[in-house]
């Protein structure tokens, strides 16, 4: 089914927002904070998004990159985007209570990368520099990883085993560049082991799924999200990729009204580490500014949930959400 939209209207993409990865790394920290009181201690950013990071700070927590910033005895939550081997063993040794709120897909990535080595794979990482999960997913392994953020970096990768050669990727990468710059692997490494699953994860897949049918609809596209989202960047340039001007929103009070002069009918997405509150406050901003009506367009309805770790309780995630409301 194609999208349309008249003048006037907001088209929504579906889906949108909240993925379930960053559903439990923000609850992981708020069941600790219930659970152990205040404060509680976050190694980066839990999610790359400034309203729920700033919401957690507001109840108790605390985010630092260092491990040497945390007193004994403290509780700490490592971040949803995963960490290197180096700081769970340095977490470990200075004794304190740890609680993992790595997203479950990029710890599939992980257990890939620790399995293929032990087998003498060397690697290549499909992804972008200083992003903390690509820093998490090469920091598994000491030596034998090689990062690639485009096809030209394909060229000189460093690689001595070609047949023994795995790669892995980042899981906000733009589905179709992580296609582009495989297939640049693959042309060079012909025995190359490709992940058995596409390593991007479905949330990715299907909010660019979704752009990709949003874009050509609208005349313009505004993605909510943080500047620091990886995942919201994509979008942004997918749309623009697609033709279609696009703008990425931290908050209402980011939106402009000269993105809108003579683009009247206006798709709206958000990143997977955006909450709909925010989503909200920007479609009231947008109908300050002249839309007239909401449109959802039609998608994927994601219905996956992951397990929370062990101490947290026993309670389900609605049932918990339903306790803090």
């Amino acid at each position: 089914m194609t999208a349309t939209a008249q003048p006037g209207d907001i088209l929504l993409a579906e889906p949108r927002g909240f993925c379930a990865g960053v559903d439990r790394a923000i609850e992981i920290v708020e069941r600790a904070l219930k659970i152990h009181g205040a404060p509680i201690y976050v190694r980066h950013e839990i999610v790359h998004n400034t309203y729920v990071v700033n919401d957690l700070k507001a109840k108790g927590a605390i985010f630092i990159e260092d491990l040497a910033d945390v007193p004994a005895g403290a509780t700490l939550v490592f971040s949803a985007h995963g960490v290197p081997k180096a700081v769970e063993t340095e977490a470990a040794a200075r004794g304190f209570r740890v609680f993992d709120a790595t997203c479950p897909l990029v710890t599939k990535v992980h257990v890939e990368v620790a399995k293929l080595s032990k087998e003498g794979y060397q690697f290549i990482m499909i992804g972008h520099k200083g992003h903390p999960e690509v820093e998490g997913t090469m920091g598994q392994l000491h030596e034998g990883i090689f990062l690639v953020e485009d096809a030209e970096d394909v060229a000189t990768v460093p690689v001595t085993r070609p047949d023994k050669l795995a790669v892995v990727t980042q899981t906000t990468l733009s589905v179709d560049d992580a296609a582009e710059i495989l297939a640049a692997v693959k042309e060079r490494f012909p025995l190359v082991r490709e992940p058995k699953k596409q390593d991007i994860c479905y949330a990715t897949q299907n909010r660019q799924d979704a752009v990709k049918v949003l874009a050509p609809a609208v005349d313009v596209v505004i993605v909510v999200g943080s500047p620091t989202s990886s995942n919201s960047n994509r979008l942004r340039e997918l749309a623009e990729r697609l033709g279609t001007p696009a703008y990425m929103v931290d908050s209402a009070e980011d939106l402009k009204a000269q993105w809108l002069a003579d683009r009247p009918r206006v798709g709206l997405t958000a990143g997977a580490s955006a909450p709909d509150v925010l989503v909200q406050a920007v479609i009231a901003r947008l109908k300050a500014l002249g839309s007239v009506s909401v449109r959802h367009m039609p998608g994927v309805k994601e219905t996956t949930e992951f397990p929370l770790p062990k101490g947290l309780g026993d309670k389900s995630m609605a049932e918990f959400a339903a306790s803090r409301s």
